[in-house]
């Protein structure tokens, strides 16, 4: 993650964009009122798929289990 203010964010908006873009960098900006934050796109999908995933009942569970199981355990799905 990667902190700036907002007057450096200003002279700097193209470099820090392209850092969150192409290398997923996460860009906190402090300011007097609060902190922003600045992600790719791709990062932000990835984020909502993940809240409207665990928002499914059991589906989180399943999940996991998912991830814990071998791949001997699983069987070749053919589309």
């Amino acid at each position: 993650m990667t902190n700036t203010n907002a007057t450096n964010l200003r002279k700097n908006l193209f470099e820090y964009l392209n850092s969150a873009i192409e290398f997923n960098d996460v860009i906190n900006v402090n300011t007097k009122k609060g902190n922003a934050v600045i992600l790719s796109e791709q990062e932000y999908n990835g984020m909502m798929e993940t809240l409207y995933l665990c928002s499914i009942p059991g589906m989180k569970e399943r999940l996991e289990k998912g991830l814990a199981a071998s791949e001997k355990d699983s069987t070749e799905f053919k589309w």
